[in-house]
């Protein structure tokens, strides 16, 4: 039997609820040895310097992940990209764990709108070429647009999200649930998942605005964040 370990990158600024069951759903389908989750150090399409919506620091979003993973025993914490000088490129990060996974096969998780936004990442053509991917995606709901005939839910496809720069190096199969690389033979699977609709983004938001974090952040998280003031509104300038 082939082991493949999850990788679940992400600035997880901050980790919260729908990331960890993200993580729990695609290692139970894909039958994962265990998902390490690689906090970003310097993530390059973020500013470290952005006071309007700021990053929290490397030893707090790791601290986070670490708490909001304890209680699972087939999730562990990499620091292998916050360890790393400069931005922190997935590319770079999978040839590392390549080598110090093998032999089993990495499998990198992420959301279908970021997969889509993939041929604009550092070497998207050899990115498939180091991993497996597995693409999350809602499960279809019966009675849906679209539906198949006979009342049956309707399929996605990769090819709705495969990005240009790439689709010609995979095959894909007859469903459009998987492809794989011509030469490598890694693959790319649509993983049904059901997603908890929560944004960080949002989450930061709410922090500004003084509004609670409960049941969306583990809660040990959840007062770290409060006690550290990360997220926080900046104070007002006294002009």
């Amino acid at each position: 039997m082939n082991l493949r370990v999850g990788v679940y990158g992400g600035t997880f600024n901050p980790v919260h609820l729908g990331h960890l069951r993200a993580a729990e759903e695609v290692a139970e389908q894909l039958r994962l040895e265990r998902v390490l989750f690689v906090p970003s150090g310097q993530p390059p399409h973020k500013p470290l310097d952005d006071d309007s919506d700021p990053l929290a620091t490397a030893d707090q979003r790791l601290a986070w992940v670490r708490d909001a993973i304890a209680g699972n025993p087939r999730f562990e914490l990499s620091t292998l990209e916050v360890e790393r000088d400069g931005p922190s490129y997935l590319v770079d990060t999978l040839e590392e764990l390549g080598h110090r996974l093998a032999p089993a096969r990495p499998v990198f998780l992420l959301g279908r709108d970021a997969f889509q936004e993939m041929g604009g990442w550092r070497e998207p053509r050899r990115l498939l070429t180091l991993a497996d991917f597995a693409v999350t995606t809602r499960p279809p709901t019966p009675g849906d647009a679209g539906q198949a005939p006979g009342g049956e839910a309707p399929l996605e496809s990769l090819s709705d999200w495969l990005p240009e720069e790439v689709r010609q190096d995979v095959e894909l199969s007859a469903d459009g649930r998987t492809a794989t690389h011509r030469e490598a033979g890694t693959r790319i699977e649509l993983v049904g998942i059901h997603a908890l609709d929560i944004s960080a983004t949002a989450l930061r938001a709410r922090v500004r605005a003084g509004r609670s974090l409960r049941y969306l952040v583990p809660e040990v998280v959840r007062e770290s964040i409060e006690k550290s003031g990360a997220y926080s509104a900046p104070p007002t300038q006294v002009r």
